[in-house]
């Protein structure tokens, strides 16, 4: 069965010895300390070993005749097969063995691109631009549900709305220093971020009477720039910007310590930039106390009066800011808390959950964790594959696929508390989590813009732009993550039916939880993209919105992932928008969500995925009719609006869905579109460097007729410029010389009055010469014709 092979391994046993003992022997050859002969080493123990182990030795020496002992011709392949896996030369690392190192091998899971986590060395640390200083302080916070509902603010429309005051009058006890914005781009990073020591930005305490705030953001997904104290106990604070840009100022998340039990604080945020917020509508922010999470084991709550969402009437002649103050009063003396936008998810957070699922000795069988690619700043962005074991090719085959991401846009955390839900369920021991293996590959984004995380962007990565518009990018370099995600996606399509995409955001300005997708112009699939949607709402009716979704497709949105995965060929494209504020539905309806609540919706999102591959279509058809009617309702509302009439009856489903549907508010995204900030800087030099060669190089002639025009402009320039010439030398002349004032109506108009005025001083006796005439006339002549 092997004949080749075990030529192949008598020749190259018999012609090449031990590697160390031929190393051994050239080295001290070439030092002069060997001058044995190289047919010496043949008698050493080592080579005699080699020879011993040589499964032709084994078959031919050691074992006597191989007819005599070794009849069986399958057993003597066998066991040469056998010392062939067995060699340490000849042994393949792609294969693995059992503890009996048996014959059977299996093949070795693919090495990673990179290294991904281990329980032999720590989590990788994040690395940060080196503009930015970093505390060596270990931010964690538990996890925690209310155990009653938090309900949102009532205003009562008695809310006070402070004066901006800023610095000049205040004083600042809080200030990030050389903080990148506009006009510089990122360079390089490092664990760690900033170089040398770490600066001490709040102020000293000058005693323990000193009731002064403690201020601190440079910690991962902190944002805070600074803080003035205008009061005893008020303070009004800046945000910062997305690293590399002058806008997107949303998300907040900063530390606070030295804190007063009894006195009521307020605070004022004064440059957030949308005029539109949920804070409007009674979000409050949350809160976090570091004793009641040691004491009494109480995480993120949702806290605040008096809150008051307004426009600030500081006019620098910039963009219009926006404010946002609240007054509250701290549980403890002398505690440490956290205010935030939203229940923070960080990059760490992430590696953590990781960690333990790749640990999990069963979650780890059916769910392989690789890396896609390094972010700009070098940090891994995590690919998870979760599918149970196929028992045969066609089987595998046979599978569709999912595609999830989450966190695009950095500040919208709410993203990964679904996506924490989702994984939670699918790697469950769930009967409905092992058929969900069993029919669909997951691929799985948890983090796709770990950079803005890691810095506390609220939108963009470090590349100044927004991610989200940049899904048709050519530009591997300046957005691996986008880059690297959509040719997976294509990739997966040449294998294998993607059945939905979703990604998961977070939205500013509406309550409830809803998508966004894309109308499908096939016939045959009408409406099918609604279809799961509707199915959610059913299955979540206290925090999903059916009527808050949207199915257009606008211009300014054609680089989001849904539409270029839309116009890919994924028929269920969608953006998954979950409220930072609560629920209008249900029994929820008044309240916040909690992460719980956001959690639950992964494990719906699951629940859905079964309802719409069921086998018995008697739901799908079911949602189908009742779409078909809601939009018959919908178009009926329409033309009754426009004052027309409309025969429902007839060709009514060919009307184009985008004519009845609203655009997507709320996005103010498409402001981060464009070129990546460094490349813009290049492109605008280039484009001025372009503008001043064209400046300066001639224009070139294409026809002869340009040829010819040209040569005739200069002709005539030439001769009016030699008839100035003479008019100057006769103005020289004898002053008897006279112009006959006929002749100067045929010069230029614009000479006219200039040379009437030289013939006048002229003596009025002395006529034109003849010859003058034709020197002017040929310029005069073009000009009347």
């Amino acid at each position: 069965m092997f004949p080749a092979l075990e030529t192949q391994l008598n020749q190259e046993t018999h012609r090449l010895p031990d590697p160390y003992e031929d190393f051994m022997y050239r080295h001290l050859q070439y030092y002069g300390y060997f001058k044995a002969q190289r047919g010496s080493l043949s008698n050493s123990a080592t080579y005699q070993h080699i020879q011993k182990n040589n499964p032709q030795y084994l078959l031919n020496g050691s074992l006597g005749e191989k007819d005599d002992l070794i009849p069986d011709t399958l057993q003597k392949e066998k066991l040469l097969y056998s010392h062939m896996l067995s060699s340490p030369r000849l042994r393949s690392r792609q294969l693995l063995y059992d503890e009996l190192d048996e014959v059977n091998p299996r093949l070795r899971e693919p090495r990673e691109l990179f290294s991904i986590l281990s329980t032999k060395r720590p989590l990788q640390a994040p690395r940060w631009p080196t503009e930015c200083e970093v505390i060596k302080e270990n931010i964690h916070h538990i996890e925690w549900a209310p155990p009653q509902l938090e309900y949102l603010y009532q205003p009562t429309g008695n809310e006070k709305v402070p004066e901006i005051v800023g610095e000049k009058k205040g004083t600042v006890v809080y200030q990030l220093d050389s903080v990148p914005t506009e006009g510089s781009y990122f360079t390089s990073s490092r664990v760690g971020g900033k170089r040398g020591i770490i600066k001490q930005l709040a102020v000293t305490l000058q005693g323990p009477e000193d009731n002064t705030l403690l201020f601190e953001s440079r910690f991962e997904s902190g944002n805070l720039q600074k803080a003035v104290r205008v009061d005893t106990y008020e303070y009004e604070l800046t945000l910062r910007t997305d690293l590399y840009t002058n806008k997107h100022t949303q998300w907040f998340y900063f530390r606070v310590q030295n804190t007063r039990k009894d006195p009521t604080y307020r605070f004022t945020i004064v440059n957030l930039l949308k005029s539109k917020s949920l804070y409007t509508v009674g979000m409050k922010p949350l809160l976090y106390s570091q004793l009641d999470a040691d004491t009494r084991n109480i995480g993120w709550r949702r806290e605040g009066n008096e809150i008051k969402y307004y426009k600030n009437n500081t006019d620098d002649g910039q963009q219009p800011f926006y404010c946002l103050t609240w007054t509250i009063q701290f549980p403890y003396d002398q505690d440490t808390c956290f205010f935030a936008h939203f229940y923070p998810y960080t990059y760490t957070d992430l590696q953590c959950y990781l960690l333990s699922v790749a640990n999990n000795p069963i979650q780890s069988q059916f769910c392989k964790l690789r890396t896609l690619c390094r972010s700009l700043a070098g940090n891994t962005v995590y690919l998870l594959t979760i599918t149970n074991p196929s028992q045969t090719p066609q089987e595998a085959a046979a599978k569709k696929a999912v595609v999830l991401s989450a966190r695009v846009h950095p500040g919208e955390s709410n993203g990964s508390w679904v996506m924490k839900g989702f994984l939670d369920f699918i790697l469950s021991n769930s009967p409905d989590a092992r058929l969900l293996r069993d029919i669909f590959v997951f691929k799985v984004l948890p983090m796709l813009n770990p950079d803005g995380v890691i810095v506390g962007n609220y939108r963009c990565s470090l590349a100044g732009r927004d991610l989200n518009r940049h899904y048709k990018t050519i530009l591997k370099e300046s957005f691996p993550c986008i880059w690297y995600t959509r040719n997976m996606i294509k990739r997966l399509l040449e294998e294998r039916e993607v059945l939905l995409y979703c990604d998961f955001h977070g939205h500013s300005r509406k309550n409830n939880i809803f998508l966004y997708g894309c109308n499908n112009n096939n016939h045959k699939y009408w409406l099918h993209e609604r279809v799961f949607p509707l199915m959610l709402s059913k299955n979540a009716p206290d925090k999903f919105s059916f009527h808050s979704c949207n199915f257009k497709v606008q211009k300014c949105k054609e680089g989001t992932g849904r539409v270029v995965m839309w116009r890919m060929g994924i028929l269920n494209s969608y953006t998954m928008e979950s409220t930072f504020g609560g629920s209008t539905l249900g029994s929820k309806k008044g309240t916040h969500f909690t992460t719980e609540d956001l959690k639950s919706l992964g494990y719906h999102v699951c629940d859905t995925l079964l309802d719409l591959c069921d086998p018995d279509q008697t739901k799908f058809t079911q949602c189908l009719a009742e779409l078909k009617e809601l939009l018959r309702q919908k178009i009926h509302k329409k033309f009754n609006e426009l004052g027309r009439d409309k025969d429902l009856e007839g060709s009514w489903s060919n009307i184009s869905l985008s004519d009845i549907e609203s655009s997507t508010s709320g996005s103010d995204s498409s402001l981060s579109d464009g070129l990546p900030v460094h490349l813009a800087n290049i492109a605008d030099e280039l484009n001025q460097k372009k503008k001043m060669l064209q400046r300066k190089k001639k224009k070139s002639l294409q026809t002869r007729k340009q040829r010819n025009e040209q040569y005739q402009r200069k002709n005539l320039m030439r001769k009016l410029k030699l008839t100035e010439d003479t008019a100057t030398n006769f103005s020289r002349r004898d002053k008897d010389t006279r112009l006959d004032s006929s002749m100067v109506t045929l010069i230029l108009p614009k000479n006219k009055e200039r040379i009437q005025t030289n013939f006048n001083r002229r003596d009025k006796d002395t006529p034109l010469d003849p010859s003058m005439t034709t020197l002017i006339l040929p310029k005069n002549k073009e000009k009347m014709q």
